[in-house]
């Protein structure tokens, strides 16, 4: 080995030695070890932030936005409704979770398939009151086998496709991956069903200040429009259709207020007084399209929509709304924003917003500009509760953002367009046509994560640049000329696992596709099992999260550490080696 390559292996192995420690954070990790890549000149200066303009970090990063308003959309929280009371269990969710995004990454593009199906996987864990690091890494693993299924399902499945066109003047079609693929997510779905304990039971993504104050339950008010399904509902009809996730506190028809009874029947323009959690009132504020008290009154002028937002405060020990109701304190009139909700730790409350007399701790949700609702706040003597979203209030636009992912990967399926630019694209457009707003769409991308992909990205290119793939092959050569056709495969499988996690996937097929096809002509063997081997290793990466991006993805909003990945991926990489060798050469004798 030369020097240079030494010292590539060298800062690679430090690198996983500090991701396997645990005491500095990923991002930290990735940014030392590209500032020793530098220092020891296997890094060239002029490439050093070349990570950062790299695809995996523009899909990333998209790819967080998208699942960002999918989330908002509210549409997958109305498909999984009608599931919910049939799948409780935690085993059944994750079953059926892992199951459509393998199924759905067959046919999408993986990172797609799971950005789309992300936002179902925490209303799940909401359900069955777990944590969503249960469902996101399982998820994940399921997207990876089911790329393995289609050409399109995989970047690596598409260029093993191609060295064999230019090997034998025949790629592999639509469906040549289907047998091989079929046969390991099958397998490895049934083992996530199981195995998902073998995982820390406290991951979690950092709890946001409310979930500190565990704040479950707010007051709120709202009318029927003419519009709205629960008019001509009875209450206990209007609640049972919600799942019990809210209350109907009070009724208000024709300046009366009345306390509900089961079979009161609703009318429109009935103001209901609601109790429940900020997104179980959000869910039915949206779906049986509610009027909101106060949202819609003017907004301060020169203000845009996207400038109107709610904030959760906590009212100070001085506040000057202790021992006043909103109506007397004429919030709209004096200080430009509207009180929407308010919570009361151990108390229920029943009486209209407006003559609701505030107390000290109370939690309330005001909305208003966002450039000025700091100040408002400290006009108001109320602290701020920081990284709590709520979107109470807050237009959805419905079926938009799936349109657009949708869109998105038709345009990847065809190969027009590459993946990084759809996503892209689509992310921009979802932005544009206020699907998300802009403040929100910056608080869902995981910048740490970016941050550990762009510095790595060099870090990992090295051992290409220093030749230590080339050095790698030439042993795989030497070492596949006295093993039996099933061990040459499995070595070549076992090899483009071990070789992904350091590089992209893409990156492992370009460099041992040709490798595993070399020595498969002199061996005197067919190409195709070796070749199919390349794409299933390369498209396996159980064991970290940055050799492939659905594994990045998760990662911040699971609230795992590098090395909870190999806990339940370790195993199931030695699943794939052991069924996938023979499924291989089943489907692609070697003879």
């Amino acid at each position: 080995m030369t020097l240079s390559q030494i010292l590539s292996v060298t800062v690679l192995a430090g690198m996983m030695l500090l991701f396997l420690w645990g005491r500095l954070r990923y991002d930290i990790v990735a940014i030392l070890a590209l500032l020793a890549g530098l220092a020891v000149g296997i890094i060239a200066p002029d490439d050093a932030f070349s990570g950062f303009s790299d695809d995996i970090v523009i899909i990333v990063g998209s790819a967080l936005v998208i699942s960002g308003a999918v989330q908002r959309s509210g549409v997958i929280e109305t498909l999984l409704a009608l599931l919910a009371k049939r799948v409780t269990r935690v085993r059944s969710q994750l079953l059926l979770l892992t199951a459509s995004v393998g199924f759905a990454s067959a046919l999408v593009k993986n990172i797609g398939a799971l950005a789309m199906l992300m936002p179902a996987s925490f209303q799940m864990a909401k359900r069955s009151e777990s944590s969503p690091s249960v469902f996101l890494m399982p998820m994940a693993f399921a997207s990876l086998l089911g790329g393995l299924m289609t050409l399109i399902g995989t970047s690596p499945n598409i260029i093993v496709s191609r060295v064999r066109g230019e090997l034998t003047g025949e790629p592999f079609r639509m469906f040549d991956y289907l047998p091989v693929g079929l046969g390991l997510t099958l397998i490895g779905l049934l083992y996530l069903r199981f195995a998902y304990r073998l995982l820390p039971r406290d991951r979690r993504a950092a709890p946001t200040m409310g979930e500190a104050l565990d704040i479950k339950s707010y007051v709120t008010e709202a009318t029927i429009t003419e519009t709205s399904p629960a008019a001509d509902e009875t209450v206990a009809a209007f609640v049972a259709r919600h799942d019990s996730e809210v209350t109907v506190t009070a009724v208000l028809r024709a300046g009366m207020r009345s306390a509900p009874h089961p079979d009161t029947e609703l009318r429109s323009r009935d103001t209901l007084i609601l109790g429940g959690a900020p997104d179980a009132l959000e869910r039915v504020i949206a779906r049986d399209r509610l009027a909101l008290e106060g949202h819609d009154r003017d907004a301060p002028e020169g203000s845009q929509e996207d400038d109107i937002g709610v904030i959760e405060a906590v009212v100070n020990t001085e506040s000057v709304l202790i021992g006043r109701t909103a109506g007397r304190m004429l919030l709209q009139r004096r200080f430009g924003v509207n009180l929407i909700a308010v919570a009361r730790r151990g108390e229920r409350l029943t009486r209209r917003l407006a003559n609701i007399e505030l107390r000290a701790g109370d939690v309330i949700v005001l909305q208003g500009p966002l450039s000025l609702l700091p100040e408002r706040l400290r006009d108001l003597g109320c602290l701020p509760l920081a990284e709590r979203t709520l979107r109470l209030g807050s237009a959805r636009k419905g079926l938009l953002p799936l349109a657009i992912l949708g869109a998105a990967m038709a345009a990847t399926a065809t190969g027009y367009v590459p993946v990084a630019v759809a996503f892209f694209a689509a992310a921009g457009l979802i932005l544009a046509s206020g699907a998300l707003p802009i403040r929100e769409a910056y608080d869902h991308v995981e910048w740490p994560i970016l941050i550990m992909l762009g510095a790595l990205i060099p870090v990992s290119d090295t051992l290409r640049t220093t030749g230590t793939t080339d050095l790698i092959g030439a042993f795989l050569s030497d070492t596949a000329a006295t093993l039996p056709p099933w061990g040459a495969v499995a070595m070549i499988l076992t090899a483009a696992m071990a070789v992904t996690p350091f590089l992209n996937n893409a990156a492992t097929v370009l460099v041992m596709a040709p490798i595993a096809a070399t020595f498969a002509t002199g061996l005197g063997m067919r190409p195709e099992p070796f070749l199919m081997a390349t794409a299933v290793g390369a498209g396996c990466d159980f064991l970290t999260p940055i050799g492939h991006q659905c594994n990045t993805l998760v990662m911040g909003p699971g609230g795992y550490r590098f090395s909870d990945y190999a806990r339940l991926g370790a195993p199931l990489s030695l699943i794939v080696l052991v069924f996938g060798t023979p499924l291989i050469l089943y489907f692609w004798p070697a003879l």
